[in-house]
């Protein structure tokens, strides 16, 4: 269980250090290099816009290697994704920028983009499955959530990662930065990806499809999950909070911070700071989740996302950089993560074993699709037709929550059924549709 952990921890962080890298250096420079006839806002939104097409592509990837992944298995779906992500970002190191190609530079990009949308689109699927199913094989339901957490973590420790390499880089003085000092932290993927391949080539396949193996579906796994729509429009709902508070708290939150003065080292410090106050506070919820539930932990972090959206954004146009680290704390570290943590164990646990790579993947990337792919676009352009005011990214935070309460509430509880029960050996009929228990 340590090895199969460790592979999906380091595996979703190399994935989400190439995705967050992306958004980070979007926010700070990618209008100027690769939109430069735009005025700044436009080419901030144009930027973001790129940003949001690898969204556009994580369905297609969670369909496609969620397919492959439950027909073929686990595990070689999880080294194919990882070495397309890995691939796109360090092309995208190498990219010449409009001033050398003109407009095939913003084509590339967005190409690139999609590679990597697609990419992570079957990542997440196949990770998390990995270490449910093996938890599960190994102590049964126990410590699901737990063990699931390791995976989840892979978001804020590449984000961790993403923010102290760009910090570094940003530190430059602005003509390095912006002529060669950006390219370093996409460059710099290909040796993650190395230590993520090294450490997936040692896990053994999920026991749980290996014994599902045997009952071949009539179907393609996606018709089998889409003639019965209701389970992934649940999970997609479920996660439209995270997503919607992870994106606009992390990547947008740093041109919108920029933009009220403060300087880019402050901003990505109270980012790198507030992700790893999530390392803890994953772990910890996910753990809680094992014993009260799934569902009142996420509906706490959802409550809570929603009641600090206006008071996060306060603390952010203060211009304090001592408050603009709270706020991200509180936001991010805290309530986001609370609804984050428990949900790779259970959107795992709405889905049968032989569709499950399928159903989850496809819930959690419309997810992200929905929650983080246009919020950024939409908080820019609403910010700048209101005049720079936060409400619009206060009233986005909280509407996002309000859909994950809602979602929340209409589950069953799940924490404690078994992954091999009959309910999940029949199709996409999820444990957790109807009333709440």
């Amino acid at each position: 269980m340590r090895r199969v952990a460790l592979s999906g921890l380091l595996g979703t962080a190399v994935e989400f250090y190439d995705f967050l890298v992306y958004g980070t250096v979007a926010a700070l420079v990618f209008g100027d290099l690769f939109f430069p006839d735009a005025d700044p806002a436009v080419g901030t939104i144009a930027a973001f816009g790129t940003f949001a097409a690898g969204y556009v592509a994580r369905p297609l990837g969670g369909i496609v290697f969620g397919h492959f992944g439950d027909r073929l298995g686990r595990k070689s779906m999880m080294l194919l994704t990882m070495a397309l992500m890995g691939c796109g970002s360090f092309l995208i190191g190498v990219l010449p920028t409009y001033d050398a190609i003109g407009v095939w530079a913003p084509v590339l990009l967005v190409a690139l983009r999609v590679v990597q949308g697609i990419a992570i689109g079957g990542e997440w699927g196949g990770a998390t499955l990995m270490v449910v199913e093996h938890a599960e094989h190994a102590q049964g339901s126990r410590r699901r959530g737990l063990w699931s957490s390791f995976t989840q973590l892979g978001a804020p420790l590449g984000s961790v990662l993403s923010a102290g390499v760009v910090t570094v880089v940003s530190a430059l003085p602005d003509d390095d930065f912006r002529s060669w000092g950006w390219r370093v932290p996409f460059l710099l993927s290909i040796v993650l990806l190395a230590v993520g391949l090294f450490v997936r080539l040692k896990v053994a396949e999920s026991p749980l499809f290996e014994q599902m193996r045997r009952e071949p579906l009539d179907r393609p796994p996606v018709v089998e999950v889409l003639r019965r729509p209701q389970p992934v429009l649940r999970a997609t709902c479920v996660g439209i909070g995270a997503f919607t508070a992870q994106s606009l708290l992390t990547g947008f939150m740093i041109s919108y911070a920029v933009d009220r003065g403060y300087s880019r080292p402050q901003v990505l410090t109270a980012v790198t700071i507030a992700s790893c106050v999530a390392l803890l506070v994953l772990p910890a919820a996910s753990a809680l989740s094992d014993r009260v539930g799934r569902r009142p932990v996420v509906l706490a972090g959802a409550v809570a996302s929603a009641a600090l959206a206006f008071p996060v954004l306060a603390l952010v146009d203060s211009g304090a950089p001592g408050l603009l680290i709270l706020a991200l704390i509180l936001g991010h570290g805290v309530a986001q993560s609370t609804m984050y943590g428990p949900l790779g164990a259970l959107l795992t646990e709405m889905f049968g074993t032989r569709v499950r790579y399928t159903g989850a993947s496809l819930g959690y990337q419309a997810a992200t699709l929905v929650g983080a792919g246009f919020s950024p676009l939409i908080a820019g352009s609403l910010v700048a037709s209101y005049g720079g005011s936060g409400t619009p990214v206060s009233l986005l935070l909280c509407g996002g929550a309000a859909i994950t309460a809602l979602a929340v509430w209409r589950l069953r509880e799940t924490h404690a059924d078994a992954l091999d029960s009959p309910a999940h050996r029949a199709d996409a009929t999820p444990i957790a549709e109807g009333t709440p228990r």
